[in-house]
């Protein structure tokens, strides 16, 4: 190989600051493979201790917005298994790898590690390793203080098999000197839970672990972690697939002085608020950090504002200096004796009780036949109110409305839009603006557009993924899949009636949806098809096509 600089005039001249800031950029695995061998002044670089001691040996590569690969490819991984780790595995501290490869990385010896990283594995594959791969069960016995776990899923968002719950078991008993540990929280988009309250009960101590991050099926199950021996534990982010009613009753009044940082986030309706959330809220009777993000239903009642957030949780808790929410109320109106409050009633809750900056809008919807987000049939109408802290640090805004009073989100990358009344044109030019890095939007609303006539501004969702049209009228397709009303560049799914897209493709030969259809990678549906004249020429990159219901949508 000619190592002359001469052949790399433009990048050689830059200082090593550069170069290596550069390389930080890039794939360890690419880097390792492709430069080593490159020169001296490189192998230097990407030797450097600070570089090495964390190691990704992955590589995500998308094939459709839930199907994804972490392999490196066999070439990379011999050449870094013969020739890199060898001269490196010593000064290893932080390991990241996947199922196709732990076997050959873990051949070498980490006296230094201590953060482990499992990505993208099976159920059924991590948990033989858990039980036989010796390499393995001697790091999580005598080594790793830092463990996170990214068990695979399919295309929905799903509840795991109980064999991750037995997984889940196995590190707690094995891992003596665990310290920090996320469960299925490494990657947002696969949204998949565990289910462990039914689990055999020990009398066995956690006095390790002070960290944990976890994704649970019920609200019993966290009521069953944070009711077993957890001594240390004094941070839990707990994702909560659904808060409802429960027909076993969890003990939820032990005190938990211990935890200091509490993180409780559930997508699910919850009708169950002052019975199942603020009780246990009230056992934090030391925390200091609180992170909620919750929508609550409610019948004929208020809406949770600053005054009842003050009342029911913070003047529980002396040493709480940090509070971060995102909290949507829906109230279900079955008489007509109830004051809707105004924003401003809403917005001057907050004032004088140490929120900081908070936002705020209410919003009312009467009752409509195709209106299915009011499922009581006595309901005359509903009201929303969705308050949230500022600056917004979410990475998911819910059930916005044309009540929605703009700002700037540039944290939220999921965002699901719901109203009875129709989204014009206009209002997806502000939502853009506000949302400008959200990956995946989810529309419903049934309602067709009445301004028809789109604006001359080219609206863009540049970092788009996911589109979810499947309880959309027809005109959002219209709106988001004809390339001179939107601009879709990172599209790869979509989700959506098969009538819907029927219609806006004129029967897969309209040219002007011919763009973003021929790029999608993932096409999700109501029902199983027989593929007619043209479709696979109009849907030339798509490898993955699957029929999803609406109660079961992939997101």
């Amino acid at each position: 190989m000619n190592n002359s600089y001469d052949n790399y005039p433009s990048i050689l001249n830059l200082p090593n600051e550069i170069l290596f800031i550069i390389i930080k950029k890039l794939s360890i695995s690419d880097v390792m493979h492709s430069l080593v061998d490159a020169n001296e002044r490189f192998v230097q670089l990407v030797f450097d201790p600070f570089y090495i001691q964390n190691l990704n040996i992955t590589l995500m590569t998308i094939k459709s917005f839930y199907q994804r690969t972490f392999s490196v490819s066999e070439q990379v991984l011999s050449n870094i298994c013969e020739n890199i780790l060898p001269n490196i595995h010593d000064q290893v501290k932080k390991l990241t790898i996947e199922q196709h490869s732990i076997k050959r990385i873990l051949t070498h010896n980490y006296p230094q590690l201590y953060s482990l990283s499992l990505v993208n594995f099976k159920e059924e594959i991590l948990y033989q390793h858990l039980r036989d791969h010796s390499a393995l069960r001697n790091l999580l016995t005598h080594q790793i203080t830092h463990l996170n776990i990214d068990i695979q899923s399919d295309e929905i968002p799903k509840l795991l098999s109980k064999t991750s719950s037995y997984i889940l078991i196995i590190i707690l008993f094995r891992c003596q000197r665990l310290i920090k540990l996320n469960f299925c929280q490494v990657f947002s988009y696969r949204n998949s839970f565990i289910p462990i309250y039914k689990l055999p009960k020990t009398s066995c101590t956690y006095s390790s672990l002070i960290e944990l991050k976890i994704n649970v099926a019920t609200f019993n199950d966290c009521l069953c972690l944070l009711n077993r021996h957890f001594d240390s534990l004094s941070k839990l982010t707990i994702n909560v697939k659904k808060v409802g009613y429960e027909l076993e009753k969890k003990n939820n009044e032990i005190k938990l002085p211990k935890l200091k940082h509490f993180s409780l986030t559930s997508f699910s309706f919850i009708r169950q608020f002052d019975e199942y959330i603020i009780p246990l809220l009230h056992r934090m009777i030391n925390l200091e950090e609180l992170i909620l993000f919750l929508t609550v239903i409610r019948t004929d009642s208020t809406f949770i504002d600053g005054t009842e957030l003050y009342d029911q949780v913070l003047v529980h808790m002396s040493q709480l200096n940090k509070f971060v929410f995102s909290i949507n109320t829906s109230v279900f109106i079955e008489n007509n004796e109830m004051d809707v409050p105004l924003s401003e009633d809403i917005q001057n809750s907050f004032i004088g009780r140490g929120y900081g900056q908070v936002g705020s809008y209410v919003h009312f919807e009467p009752r409509k036949p195709k209106n299915r987000v009011i499922d009581f049939e006595e309901a005359k109408a509903i009201v929303k109110c969705h308050i949230y802290s500022l600056p917004y640090q979410f990475e998911s805004f819910l059930h916005l409305n044309n009540s929605f009073q703009g700002g700037m989100f540039v944290n939220v990358q999921y965002l699901a839009m719901t109203d009875s009344f129709p989204f014009e044109c206009e209002f997806f030019k502000i939502i853009s603006d506000c949302f400008p890095f959200v990956k995946t939007l989810t529309i419903s609303n049934l309602e067709p557009q009445k301004k028809k006539q789109h604006s001359s501004t080219l609206i863009s969702f540049p970092h788009l993924n996911l589109l979810n049209l499947i309880d959309a009228h027809d005109d959002y397709a219209q709106q988001f899949l004809v390339d001179m009303n939107t601009h879709l560049p990172c599209l790869l799914d979509l989700c959506i009636l098969y009538e819907s897209l029927e219609t806006v493709t004129n029967n897969f030969t309209n040219g002007a949806t011919r763009l973003y259809c021929s790029k999608l990678k993932g096409l999700h549906m109501d029902k199983a098809f027989v593929r007619p004249k043209h479709f696979d020429e109009y849907f030339l990159e798509t490898n993955k096509i699957c029929s999803q219901t609406r109660n079961n949508p992939p997101f």
